[in-house]
């Protein structure tokens, strides 16, 4: 994306399962604005997917076939949705029809219930993403998340060597499918160790203004109790504890007094400078459970979406210029106060977008 006397900002897109139809609408609008330009995008598990969907557009025609990318590759997964990895298996399919899919996945092994390592996000990606014009052409760079399985280790996909492989590694659930195996190494989902990867981003991009995209909710005041809910909230922690981490590098490196220390060029002195800027999905997540992430119903999907576009078209009225002059969000506040902070929650707005998810059974 050429900037055109714009203004310019990285991308940090958190990961979520289907709960990323929310960063399609958000990135659905920041397309529509022509005084916007890209530089870098993070991207993990469907943060991955949406950031890899995003590049192919605009390495294409431009921002339309961007959208249109996004939207088809959206629509892919409503179409295949969990059906299509169970249908292979008579007796996960019935499981699955009176319990969720993540339940049945607790005690059973994915290379048990799906010994070929079948998995419908590999088609859908194949066939709507452009991976070889993505490494030779993409006008922004991308850090695309796994986690090694031997380490617990971040590994960061660069753009120039991106495949479907790398992708399908950033969003690979061990309980639902086989590790992803890419040059003799093992991977899985990138949400373990970088939900987004912050640190690089801010420390090696150009662009000193960073978006993140946060969907994961990181306060609940109820106490879990039911083994569902147990579960969920174990699910939350797991996953926003890589965030958490950087947030609390890049809060250390920017309140420290580092003096001549702090140089243009140096990796504290980069973190110290960048302007961050947040879209939260929690207002419109807080209220669905971890099940949803897996059942991609249009109703929920159509609901998520809107909600992001919603909210990035808010965000853009307010911030838009304090893009390259400030920050929008205090991390030390927003992340790391220990009380938190709660969302008002429409359980009415969430049962309705959830009605259709829980009728397909």
């Amino acid at each position: 994306m050429r900037r055109r006397g714009g203004r310019r900002i990285n991308l940090a897109l958190q990961g979520g399962g289907v709960h990323g139809a929310f960063t399609w609408g958000v990135l659905d609008e920041l397309l529509r604005d022509e005084d916007l330009s890209l530089g870098w995008i993070s991207g993990t598990s469907a943060g991955a997917v949406n950031a890899v969907a995003l590049a192919s557009g605009l390495a294409g025609s431009g921002r339309e076939e961007a959208q249109a990318t996004l939207r088809a590759v959206w629509e892919a997964v409503e179409t295949a949705g969990v059906p299509d990895l169970l249908r292979f298996n008579p007796l996960l399919f019935g499981f699955a029809r009176a319990a969720p899919i993540a339940g049945v996945a607790n005690f059973l092994s994915p290379y048990d219930f799906n010994p070929l390592g079948f998995d419908p996000l590999r088609r859908i990606l194949t066939e709507n993403i452009d991976f070889e014009r993505i490494r030779t052409s993409s006008p922004v760079e991308l850090l695309i998340a796994a986690t090694d399985v031997a380490t617990g280790r971040a590994r960061l996909f660069r753009r120039h060597e991106l495949t479907v492989d790398a992708v399908l590694a950033s969003a690979c659930l061990p309980n639902l499918h086989h590790a992803v195996i890419i040059d003799g190494r093992a991977y899985w989902d990138g949400g373990f160790s970088a939900n987004p990867d912050l640190l690089t981003l801010a420390a090696e991009s150009p662009v000193e203004d960073t978006l993140l995209v946060q969907l994961n909710p990181l306060y609940h005041a109820a106490v879990p109790r039911s083994a569902g809910e147990i579960a969920d909230r174990v699910n939350t922690i797991t996953f926003n504890q890589p965030l958490l981490r950087d947030v609390q590098a890049i809060v250390t490196a920017q309140e420290e007094d580092l003096g001549w220390f702090s140089s243009r060029n140096n990796r504290t002195g980069r973190l110290k400078r960048h302007r961050f800027h947040l879209i939260e999905a929690g207002p419109y997540t807080a209220g669905l459970s971890a099940d949803t992430k897996l059942r991609p119903d249009k109703g929920l999907l159509t609901y998520l979406h809107g909600a992001g576009r919603a909210e990035a078209k808010k965000w853009l009225q307010a911030h838009r210029a304090a893009i390259g002059r400030h920050s929008t969000v205090d991390l030390r506040a927003r992340f790391l106060e220990a009380n938190g902070r709660a969302y008002a929650v429409d359980e009415g707005e969430v049962r309705s977008a959830v009605s259709g998810s829980e009728g397909r059974g």
